[in-house]
């Protein structure tokens, strides 16, 4: 039988107040410093907090996280989520939230990505990129929700368009097409029980039954939030009140709640988490969440959000993932847990992008004259070649990765290889209907020439 999870919690009962009321006028400076060091660099719950080495040698733990308890409350202010007892949640507006909207805001922008107009990538390159950050959130996101496929083989069964074999695979896709669709059309669409339901069918097609697919859940569902062996984390609130959340949750979305300017990524985060509290569907709540998350970005005018595959860097913590939502609903209702998690996120996707696209600009500046003295090839088919060249033996491209990789029609993608193959840089191989192209012997000596 799983038990519910509840928090370590210290009994702060002993402690006497009129004591320690004292030692912190005596020691206000010391305690300050100490207690804002537990809330950064990390947001740290007394779990953590009971062992550190920064706890003033004068106080006992307990009486400690006594001291920060009563410095978050009166620092921090409410948000717009609610428990279901009525209580908002709030949250302590960390020090470094400027600084770090300030760099996602001057490192992506709004309108073009300043990163990638700066660097020397072409135009095929910034777009196979973006197609290469869609897989990854697509692939990612499933995963977080238990799809049972390796990276490699997911990407491969997108890039072959190949059809779905399983649910993990198909989780993937739907996922695929969910990030698409928020391209092609609901980026431009306000926010409503009818999109909602909508990218919920996107998002569980074929691993849900059609019945419980865009559609609230209900009360005799009995859904909970476990690890199938021995805890329940999270018992979500009563179908009424969803009902009745959703309508405020879609209103804060669509910028109607007369709650006043919030910056987008801040209100992002927000969306986010209440989708999570709430787990408004049978199934699928998690990959919704971050898809709203990546909509009320892309509808803002963040477009080149898309460039940072947030599931792919939540992934490396699953269970920091979890626990951030455990401790922000456990810990008197206090979102920055979350806050501090998912933002921290951000900025380490950040990175990830700034070291991709230095790798990828070192990359250019060798590969730039790759073949130009005897061949004629363009950027497509360089990079194409080039792939070949770092996987190694084995390895092969066909016509539907290519197009997909490259942002292409088909013909365009089949002309290209066909072309390479004339040059004898590649050779195909047809396996069933598919056409498989690898490297050739003349492409290795090309390579030995550099």
């Amino acid at each position: 039988m799983l038990t519910l999870y509840k928090l370590i919690k210290p009994n702060l009962s002993g402690i006497d107040e009129a004591e320690l009321a004292k030692k912190l006028t005596e020691n206000i400076d010391s305690y300050v410093e100490s207690t804002t060091a537990v809330n950064e660099p990390v947001y740290y719950y007394w779990d953590r907090i009971r062992y550190l080495e920064k706890i003033p040698k004068d106080l006992k733990p307990e009486e400690f996280w006594n001291t920060v308890k009563l410095v978050r409350k009166y620092s921090s202010r409410k948000i717009t989520i609610k428990t279901e007892e009525g209580e908002n949640y709030s949250w302590l507006r960390l020090t470094y939230t400027d600084e770090f909207l300030h760099k996602l805001d001057m490192q992506l922008g709004t309108s073009d990505l300043p990163l990638l107009s700066r660097s020397s990538l072409g135009a095929e390159q910034k777009k196979k990129y973006l197609t290469k950050s869609i897989m990854e959130e697509a692939i990612a996101s499933s995963q977080l929700e238990g799809a049972a496929t390796t990276t490699s083989m997911a990407k491969k069964l997108l890039t072959e368009k190949r059809a779905p074999r399983d649910r993990s695979e198909r989780m993937i896709v739907n996922n695929y097409k969910t990030m698409q669709a928020l391209n092609q059309e609901y980026k431009d669409k306000k926010l409503s029980q009818e999109v909602l339901f909508d990218l919920h069918r996107l998002i569980t097609k074929d691993t849900l039954e059609i019945s419980k697919q865009g559609r609230y859940r209900k009360d005799t569902e009995n859904i909970t939030i476990n690890d199938q062996m021995k805890y329940i984390y999270y018992i979500p609130p009563k179908e009424a009140f969803v009902a009745k959340e959703m309508k405020r949750l879609i209103k804060f979305a669509n910028n109607e709640d007369g709650g006043g300017f919030l910056h987008p990524i801040i209100k992002a985060i927000i969306l986010h988490f209440w989708i999570g509290v709430l787990h408004p569907f049978c199934d699928g709540n998690g990959r919704l969440a971050r898809t709203i998350f990546y909509w009320y970005l892309l509808r803002g005018g963040y477009w080149t959000m898309q460039y940072l595959p947030i599931s792919l860097v939540i992934r490396e913590a699953p269970m920091q993932y979890g626990m951030a939502y455990v401790y922000s609903e456990q810990d008197d209702s206090d979102f920055t847990y979350f806050y501090d998690f998912h933002m921290r996120k951000l900025m380490q996707a950040l990175k990830n992008f700034r070291a991709y696209l230095q790798r990828k600009i070192e990359e250019n500046k060798n590969i730039q004259n790759l073949f130009s003295t005897d061949y004629a090839l363009n950027p497509r088919q360089i990079q194409a070649l080039h792939y070949l060249i770092t996987k190694g033996d084995g390895y092969y491209i066909n016509p539907s990765s290519y197009e997909a990789f490259c942002g292409i029609s088909r013909t365009t993608a089949i002309s290209d290889l066909k072309a390479v193959e004339k040059m004898g840089l590649v050779k195909s191989n047809k396996v069933g209907k598919y056409v498989r192209y690898y490297g050739t012997d003349l492409l290795q000596k090309a390579i030995n020439k550099q």
